[in-house]
């Protein structure tokens, strides 16, 4: 079966025909197209609604046409406003064709039913797209941390997520994002603080050793800098 018969069989099975064009879309709420390019890198990808998802999934393992045996990966991708597209790829080791499926879920409420049944190699992959992505998968036996430690908080690949440490420390390439290649042979311009993320002479590591100890008097000169006499420690007076 070619990519573009792969992803309108699935779409029959599913009871929704897949649409040729954006109205069709709307109505059937299945897409079958293919991506990937073509030759033996092309997919069929078919999109379809939340609550087809696992029926989806059990669709394209089952059908003897299909075959798609091999719970491949799934994962998420944040869309901003619109929300999170998930995406899964599954394998079929006796046709040798692969299978995308993609469905989105609302950034407000980013809930979609688990496939562990279906498939129960996705237990790892939509607890990983759980703790990094912040989608709750209902049904799931244990959303239990799988990369991060407990106290974690934030879901680090939503595009709202502050990486702090880009700030902490200076960027390591060559370039800063979004500079031209070659840099212009410009003056390098000064590196991207991410809204709300305070400077790093005010927080952690740096603000720490920037910040003098108080003299009981009043005063702002640190206390470690200061010999037994008040003087300095070699001796001298500060």
């Amino acid at each position: 079966m070619t990519p573009e018969e792969i992803g309108a069989h699935l779409a029959s099975l599913l009871g929704r025909p897949a649409a040729a064009s954006a109205a069709e879309a709307e109505a059937a709420q299945v897409t079958a197209t293919v991506s990937g390019g073509g030759d033996r890198y092309a997919r069929a990808t078919v999109d379809v609604p939340a609550d087809s998802w696992p029926a989806a999934l059990a669709a394209a393992r089952d059908d003897a046409d299909l075959a798609c045996d091999f719970f491949d990966w799934l994962s998420a991708v944040d869309e901003l406003d619109d929300g999170f597209a998930i995406v899964a790829h599954l394998w079929s080791t006796r046709h040798r064709h692969g299978l995308l499926l993609r469905t989105r879920v609302p950034r407000e409420r980013p809930e979609l039913l688990s496939v562990v049944d279906v498939f129960p190699g996705a237990d790892w992959h939509e607890r990983e797209t759980h703790e990094m992505f912040g989608v709750h998968f209902v049904g799931h036996p244990a959303l239990t941390p799988l990369l991060l430690p407990p106290e974690f908080e934030g879901h680090p690949l939503r595009k709202e997520f502050v990486l702090a440490a880009r700030v902490a420390k200076p960027w390591p390439g060559a370039k800063e994002p979004g500079e031209p290649a070659g840099g212009g042979g410009g003056a390098r311009r000064a590196p991207m603080r991410p809204p709300g993320v305070p400077l790093p002479t005010e927080w952690g590591p740096q603000a720490a050793r920037s910040a003098p100890d108080a003299d009981p008097d009043g005063g702002t000169r640190s206390a470690r800098d200061a010999g037994p006499d008040g003087g300095r420690p070699d001796g001298g007076t500060p």
